[in-house]
């Protein structure tokens, strides 16, 4: 009998994972009748795109790597940015988008400093006179393509040529057609402009932070000097002020639309109604109230719906709005997301969806059969599975029969839905399923691995009682039987809008873990009260005191621990990363008596160090909530600071900024606690370089081995 396979440090730094050299970007041709994905055949990060016809089986590589796109070290400071928080490592191919109703098939290729384009069967060509092209779309016809460049907006045939700027006032601090900051950080809107359904007209966002003071970034690395400067807002300081307009194509006419009197507020979503009318979800500066303002040619912006949540709104995407005017709406208005249907003024005509469990994204809608596709809890806040609704009322029908996690993309028309899923004990693998007559295509088979074979050992599920008799669910790995009960170490995030513990491949290759299992340590993570998966009420818990529940739970997770065969609960370490820094350093200095190491990655110390629309959403602004925000703080707590401490950060981080590391070291020094520091000086949130991953893996493992 062979002995099981033993993790080495470099596979902890190796990616991707195991079993996850899997498609990404899914989606469909314009006709719905292939799959459009983007793969490495070669099992790295450099991907290219692939097409599927499914109704032929032919498989084919449509768009290789453009040039200049294989290495990190090519890119252009934006485009860094832009995949920094975006949180892609992927190379080659990392995008592409197809005109939506063009005559003959077009598609489009951001990369290396310029666009690609390929129409009908035709190769992979540059286009001329896109040079320096940032965030690309083309026209619903595919004739042209807008795109930013230098602040300003342009627009350029798709044979290209000599582009066209639209905006003429881009400076430092002012753009046009660009996400802000906080639209890409926190609101998970990546793009400032939108193509009219007619392509005669682009809607976009002008967004002056030249108010905003520069925060600078020193690259302390370099033999050069190299200065970032970013107007970073701050908890409780000015955002950035955004106007919406649209720019007429024909004679370059700017139409500025009224938003309403308040002036500090966030456009979160914006998209065209099939009429050609405007519709924008404009949330409040305080994210309590949100509105869809619609804006019909030559008309004044009118409400059409809005909505107030306390203690705050989570945003759930795109207006959906059907081809009769009809809306498709997603609320937490009952505490946990459900759909509704809306009559075309913003009436309520029937709720879809209802019951504990939460709608967790909708994947499109089938107008012509009257079904309403989605992703959902309804089996387990585990798992995910698929689900269709009838419009008219009815139950949902579950798509899904595998257990586990599913994601999905409806095809154009309906046909067709991509399941992409996969289990603790099954590696990804994406089937595209006839919702017409059941038949199911591969799309892509999972790798030939399983967690025996690579060593790896499946975590189990527990369940743990908050303080208050909440439901936790947490997840163990355990090392093999011993002599002697293993140390625990607590591998936690602890924040909102995560979940962590999930029937997915992703939680038997956390390979950090699964290492520290083979060394004899057992792992163990918690979704306290706070993380997402389980309902507003859930999530709230920590509003306005960041730093409290979380810490309790995670405590109550250990004492439940005690209580298993084993485990030596008095040697307990914690390690995480961003939020998860954070909750490492509050769990050292609130729960001495629990933990006695910690590493702490690119930790949030003080939350007035931290972004408006995150921070505030949570905590309000430090005026409203000074004693939230001091509770909050580990700059309060560090003179409790009694185990070991290692602090990791890299000193570029335009995120979690290094100066959060720097404030706790002064504070530590202050009170005279010792630490130990790993900084990176030329990485940001956290290390890309194979050589920096290996390193800090040998650091961060080394000193809980050490320490426990």
């Amino acid at each position: 009998m062979t002995s099981p396979r033993r993790l080495t440090i470099a596979d902890l730094a190796r990616f991707p994972r195991p079993g996850l050299n899997v498609p990404g970007g899914l989606g469909f041709t314009p006709d719905g009748r292939a799959v459009t994905y983007l793969h490495s055949a070669e099992g790295n990060l450099v991907r290219s795109l692939w097409q599927l016809d499914l109704e032929t089986g032919e498989r084919r590589v449509i768009a290789g790597p453009p040039p200049a796109t294989t290495s990190e070290q090519q890119l252009s400071r934006e485009e860094e940015l832009r995949r920094e928080r975006a949180r892609l490592r992927e190379l080659g191919v990392t995008s592409y988008e197809f005109a939506v109703r063009a005559p003959v098939p077009t598609l489009l290729v951001p990369g290396g400093g310029r666009l690609w384009l390929r129409v009908g069967d035709g190769g992979l060509e540059p286009v001329p006179g896109s040079e320096g092209a940032i965030d690309p779309h083309l026209s619903p016809a595919g004739d042209r393509i807008a795109f930013v460049r230098d602040g300003d907006l342009y627009v350029l045939p798709a044979a290209g040529g000599e582009p066209r700027r639209l905006t003429h006032d881009a400076e430092d601090g002012l753009t046009n057609g660009l996400a802000e900051f906080i639209a890409q950080e926190e609101l998970e809107r990546d793009r400032g402009f939108w193509w009219s359904p007619d392509g005669d007209r682009i809607a976009f966002i002008r967004a002056d932070s030249r108010h905003i003071p520069e925060y600078p970034i020193v690259h302390q690395g370099k033999a050069d000097i190299d200065i970032e400067r970013h107007r970073y807002p701050f908890a409780g300081q000015p955002n950035a002020i955004l106007d919406l307009g649209i720019v007429r194509l024909d004679d370059g006419r700017v139409e500025w639309l009224d938003l309403g009197p308040d002036r500090d507020l966030y456009i979160a979503h914006v998209g065209w109604r099939p009429d050609g009318a405007l519709a924008v979800q404009v949330l409040s500066r305080d994210q309590r109230t949100l509105r869809i303002v619609v804006f019909e040619p030559g008309r004044p912006g009118r409400v059409l719906l809005e909505e107030h949540q306390e203690p705050w709104i989570n945003l759930a995407g795109e207006t959906i709005f059907l081809a009769d005017g009809r809306i498709l709406w997603s609320s937490e208005r009952s505490g946990f997301r459900h759909l509704y249907l809306l009559s075309p003024d913003g009436a309520l005509e029937r709720q879809l969806t209802s019951g504990e469990w939460m709608v967790t994204s909708v994947l499109g809608v089938d107008e012509a059969r009257g079904l309403a596709y989605f992703a959902a809890t309804r089996e387990s806040p585990l798992e995910r599975h698929l689900y269709r609704v009838p419009l008219a009322g009815g139950e949902p029908e579950r798509l899904t029969p595998e257990h586990g996690w599913h994601a999905g993309v409806l095809a154009p028309g309906g046909a067709w839905l991509l399941d992409s899923w996969s289990s603790r004990e099954h590696p990804p693998c994406v089937v595209a399923r006839d919702l017409l007559d059941g038949r199911v295509v591969p799309v892509h088979e999972p790798e030939p691995v399983d967690a025996p074979s690579l060593g790896l050992a499946i975590p189990e599920f527990h369940e743990v009682a908050a303080p208050d008799g909440t439901l936790l669910y947490g997840a163990l790995y355990r090392p093999a039987p011993s002599d002697r009960p293993a140390p625990v170490v607590v591998s936690v995030y602890g924040g909102p809008h995560v979940q962590r513990v999930v029937d997915d491949w992703t939680l038997t290759v956390d390979l950090r873990a699964q290492y520290l299992a083979q060394q004899g340590i057992a792992v163990f993570k918690l979704d306290n009260r706070g993380s997402s998966g389980r309902g507003l009420a859930f999530e709230a818990h920590i509003a306005r005191r960041m730093g409290t529940v979380e810490v309790e739970d995670q405590v109550g997770g250990v004492r439940y621990l005690a209580g298993l065969p084993g485990l030596d609960t008095s040697r307990v370490g914690i390690y995480g990363w961003s939020y998860g820094g954070y909750m490492t350093l509050m769990c050292l200095l609130k729960a001495q008596e629990v933990f006695r190491v910690g590493v702490a990655g690119a930790p949030v110390t003080d939350w007035d160090g931290y972004d408006t629309g995150y921070t505030e959403r949570y905590m309000g602004t430090p005026a409203e909530n000074p004693d939230g925000y001091r509770e909050a703080s580990a700059l309060v707590h560090a003179h409790r600071l009694e185990g070991r401490l290692l602090l990791v950060h890299g000193m570029t981080d335009e995120n979690v900024h290094f100066r959060h590391t720097a404030r706790f070291i002064v504070a530590l020094t202050e009170a005279g606690k010792p630490y130990d520091l790993l900084i990176f000086p030329e990485e940001r949130h956290m290390p890309r370089d194979q050589r920096g991953l290996e390193y800090q893996e040998e650091r961060v493992i080394r000193f809980l081995l050490d320490n426990l």
